[in-house]
Formats: C-alpha cells, structure tokens, sequence
C-alpha cells in the first residue's frame, strides 16, 4: 500500500514562519511522502498516536531540503522520537549540512538530535569531511535550541578531514581517535589514542585539538609528529602545538622536554619550535628555561653545540647553519670513535655552518665547515704537526680573543683567526727521547 503524498504529518506543531532550509534554523516537522508495505497507527492516549510503518519509506522536513528513507519506521509522539530502521537496505538522511548512512537511527524531534548506529558514514557537506565508525549523535542548528552544529562519534571512529568537499583532490588528514567531538565545521576535539596520519606527517597523541579558525592544534598525552619526507625527523615533548594555515600544518611546537631528531642531528631543550613551508622542515628553535638543566642542546655524529637558546636553519629538511646565543659551548670530535682528543670553542655566541658532502658511498651527508664564537670567546683544538705522530701527539692550540674563527676541511681543523686582544698557548709535542744504551753490549777491547 503506497500512503498518499503528506497524509502523515508526525508533529502538529505550527512551521515557523521563517523560511529556508535547515542550516537556517527551521525545526524538523517530519512529514511522511510514502510508504511501499503496510501502515499500522495505535492510539496511545487522546491526543498521542504511535505509528509504525514498513516495505521502504521515505519522508521529508517539511519546508526544508532535509530527506528520510528506511526500511521500516516508528513514531513515537510521546516523546517525539523517530525511528528508522535499515534491514535490506541502509537508512539515508540528507541534510543541507550532512549526507548520513547507517543501519539504524533515530530522531529525537523534541532536541533536534538525530542518534545513528552501526556501519555509520557521514559526510560534511560544507568541508566534505568524512566519518565512518559504529555510531554518531548529530545536533542539527535550530533557531531557540543551537546556533551551531555539534556532532560526537565513539567506537573508534575514523575521520577523513578536508577542507572543502569534491571536486577538491587535496588530500585529507586520516584522524582515528577513541572518541570525537565536532563543533561546527572547524573545531575538533579527539580522546584516546589518537592518531593523524597524511603522507607528510603522522602524529600521535592520548588526546587533541583543532581549531581552523584560530589555525590552532595540540597534542597532549606521550604526543609525537614525524615528518615523513626524504629526510623525516621527529619531535615529542610534553605538549605539542600545531600551528595550521589552510588545513597545512605550518610549525610544530614542543613545550616542555622537547626532542627533536633529524636525519644528522637530535636537537633537545625545554621548548623546540619547527616551521614548515611546502610540507618540509625549515628551521628549528629551541631555548630553555634559564637554568642549568633547561638549557637547549643540538648533536650531531662528531659536533655538540650547547646554548641556553639555539636556532637551526634547515632548507629543504637539510641542516645549514646553527646559531647558539648566551653561555654557547661546542665540542667536536675527529671521527665518530671514542678519541681523547676533543676540540672545543666558547663565547657569548656561536654560528656553525655545515656543507653537503657526498662519501664513497654516494650518500650525502652534512659536514662542518666552519665555527665563529664572538664575545669572551675561547677555543682549545688538536692539530697535526710536522712531528705529529702516534708516539708524540698532536699540536695543542689553546686561544682566547673577541672573536675566534675555525675553518675545518674534512673535519680537520684547516685555520684558525683570533682577533679583538688575542693571545693563547701553543704547544708542539717533545721530540722522542734517544733510545738508551744497551748496558749488556760486549765493550771493544783496549787497544
């Protein structure tokens, strides 16, 4: 039996006089437009019927773009509910702000909140956001109860998050959390395990936030982000930040134990901020809390640099240039084995910059080129000497100036320039003593 075009209405409540679709704040009347099976109305109490409906139903809100169509449906008037129910076939509602799919739901008119359980898949047709997951309350906006949509999802649910819907290609953030939130359609909130995953970039976190609005995001709970590019890096620290422009993340920011690795360096200290531009790392800054233990530090196979605030620059996920402010201390090592000799340079500030190199390998790799200490600085370095050997030791060089400036060549100290009241030590090693004499020799007879 096919029921005629609006022959239930399912609230008898006055439409408000307000015209447009549901995004613009029109309660939903439910108005049945058919049915393919039967139709079964039980009158509860005067004024309170209970309608159940099956054999494929479809339905609308009425004055609004918003449809409904189940398998089978029940009304309950008492207290406003309506149930659709998908057996051969998924329940589907369209909305002006949401496309849903599931197995079974139901609307609480009363609240305007629709509940959707099993084999959920909704799309947000303002971003083109997609969830899918076992469950999902919607919030509709609706003038007098809410002036902006709220949606919650448990169950694991996973989010393919967008910035607007197709045609757009670019690719979305994949987020899996234990639980969702969403407000509107630019604010997020994820609890549990969470994860976010592009081909760029993963972050884990316990929980998170995003805001496109303030182009704000943070991890919280063991946070994590890798940057997954030719060379990755990682970053963890207490409380992570995320600063996002046009849904790309644009820095990433470590508060409090922060630890960032590269692929020929690991950069620590209290606070560690990384910019990206074109989806790569471009500079690190890292700077302390003023004390001993707080202090920022940068390492890589045979260089330390320590600061109490230290800046990287790293074009491209290459490291370039290192700049180290206030207290900066730098040690170096020949080669990565565990030599006693290691060079140091200090002042009140140091720049490093570091060369592209390719080994016999054909890898490339970073190599220091060049350290610059300037205020109250001091150095002390091991070169090779025309004596130098195994039995006698390198040339010792111990400076102090305004400004010291140590040029290196395959990690080997090439030159060194004091200036600004120079003065040092140099030290060459003593030439081996004569071996002695051999007071077992047979002596020459007398002539």
């Amino acid at each position: 039996m096919i029921v005629p075009l609006m022959l239930l209405t399912l609230v008898q409540r006055p439409a408000s006089p307000q015209a447009g679709d549901t995004a613009e704040g029109r309660p939903c009347v439910v108005v049945i437009d058919s049915v393919g099976g039967r139709t079964q109305q039980v009158v509860v109490r005067q004024g309170e019927t209970n309608i159940f409906a099956g054999g494929g139903v479809l339905a609308h809100c009425r004055e609004t773009g918003s449809t409904l169509s189940a398998d089978s449906v029940a009304w309950f008037a008492g207290i406003g509910r309506f149930d659709m129910i998908g057996q051969r076939h998924q329940v589907h509602i369209r909305d002006s702000a949401l496309t849903l799919d599931a197995t079974n739901a139901a609307y609480f008119l009363h609240q305007e909140r629709l509940e959707a359980h099993r084999n959920v898949v909704a799309v947000n047709r303002v971003t083109g956001s997609v969830l899918n997951g076992p469950n999902l309350t919607y919030y509709r906006v609706v003038k007098g109860i809410r002036d902006t949509l709220e949606m919650y999802a448990s169950g694991r649910p996973t989010i393919d998050y967008r910035s607007s819907p197709p045609p757009d290609s670019a690719e979305p953030y994949v987020v899996v959390a234990d639980r969702v939130r969403f407000k509107g359609n630019d604010r997020m909130w994820g609890g549990g395990k969470v994860t976010i995953d592009r081909s760029d970039v993963a972050a884990r976190g316990d929980s998170m936030q995003l805001d496109q609005v303030a182009g704000f995001g943070v991890l919280m709970g063991k946070p994590r982000v890798e940057g997954k590019g030719a060379h990755p890096y990682t970053l963890v620290g207490t409380r992570i930040e995320l600063g996002l422009e046009a849904r790309e993340i644009r820095s990433v920011k470590a508060l409090g134990q922060g630890v960032a690795t590269g692929t020929d360096w690991r950069l620590t200290a209290d606070t560690i901020h990384l910019t990206l531009e074109r989806r790569k790392l471009q500079h690190a800054f890292a700077w302390g809390r003023g004390d001993s233990t707080g202090r920022a530090r940068a390492v890589s196979s045979l260089n330390t640099i320590d600061a109490d605030s230290l800046a990287l620059d790293t074009p491209d996920e290459v490291l370039t240039e290192a700049r180290a402010f206030r207290h900066a201390f730098s040690t170096s090592k020949k080669d990565s084995s565990k030599s006693a000799d290691v060079d140091w340079i200090a002042g009140d500030s140091l720049t490093a910059h570091w060369t592209q190199v390719t080994d016999s390998a054909g890898a490339t790799k970073s190599e220091l080129q060049q350290i610059v200490a300037r205020g109250a600085a001091r150095s002390l370095s091991h070169s090779a000497g025309a004596k130098d050997s195994a039995a006698t030791g390198p040339v010792i060089d111990y400076s102090r100036g305004q400004v010291i400036d140590i040029a290196l060549k395959a990690n080997k100290i090439d030159r060194i320039v004091v200036s600004g009241r120079a003065d040092g030590v140099h030290l060459e090693p003593a030439p081996p003593k004569p071996a002695p004499a051999d007071s077992t020799a047979k002596k020459p007879a007398k002539p």
